[in-house]
């Protein structure tokens, strides 16, 4: 945390945010203090390998922003949310409309891409070393997350309180969410700014899953320290005070 909470320090400036404030959002959430701090959880590092890959697609090094990308992912699933933003942000950069043709535009996204298969090469040969075929079985596991429910969750809190079906509401938050990112996708190809869209994403997330736990809060607050979007910061700080009480003795 405190490596991720110096990433987030050393680009505020660069988007325009301050430091100490952006390191203290990520470092200082109560949630984070006592869950990620206090409790051996894999987000944090899932979190400080998309940092780096943010840290990576801002300064033009996108090889190296596919390969953090594909080691988050590797660690944690849900951290590829991310990774459609950030290769249309490194489309997006530089000169635009009749000065830039397709081919220099999608460059940088072609070393993206490299970087991340040679990652992804590297990745599953050492998975396979380890466990050999038995690490896709990963994957059925965090499918299988999906299908269960925690009580905070907003979808499930939802449900409760209107006396609606669970599952209805379930689909219906899930199609919302499916509905955003088609949004922001859209938003960012126009020209947007790529990791608020990412940031929008990731906290969307959170609202949209039935399977809600407190230290899942840690995804989006580096993306949302840099986003720019105070909006954005107050509706994540709303969210961590609900979620205090989930596992959080008051």
């Amino acid at each position: 945390m405190l490596a991720t909470a110096a990433i987030v320090a050393r680009l505020a400036p660069g988007r325009g945010v301050d430091p100490l404030r952006a390191a203290a959002f990520v470092a200082l959430n109560p949630l984070v203090l006592v869950h990620v701090v206090g409790g051996p959880h894999n987000d944090a590092l899932a979190v400080l390998l998309v940092t780096l890959a943010v840290a990576s697609v801002l300064t033009a090094r996108e090889a190296a922003g596919g390969a953090w990308l594909v080691a988050a992912i590797a660690v944690k699933a849900s951290t590829a949310v991310a990774t459609p933003f950030a290769l249309l942000g490194a489309a997006n950069r530089g000169p635009t409309g009749l000065s830039r043709d397709i081919s220099t535009r999608f460059r940088p996204v072609g070393r993206m891409l490299v970087g991340a298969g040679l990652t992804v090469v590297v990745v599953g040969g050492v998975a396979y070393f380890a466990f050999g075929w038995n690490w896709l079985d990963a994957f059925t596991l965090a499918g299988e997350n999906q299908n269960r429910t925690s009580h905070l969750s907003i979808p499930i809190t939802t449900a409760r309180l209107t006396g609606l079906d669970p599952d209805t509401v379930r689909a219906a938050a899930l199609a919302l969410y499916a509905a955003l990112v088609i949004y922001l996708l859209a938003w960012t190809y126009r020209g947007g700014d790529w990791l608020r869209a990412a940031a929008w994403a990731t906290f969307a997330l959170l609202l949209a899953t039935a399977w809600l736990l407190p230290w899942y809060l840690l995804w989006p607050l580096p993306l949302a320290a840099l986003s720019r979007d105070r909006k954005l910061q107050l509706l994540l700080l709303a969210l961590t005070a609900y979620q205090l009480g989930a596992r959080i003795p008051l």
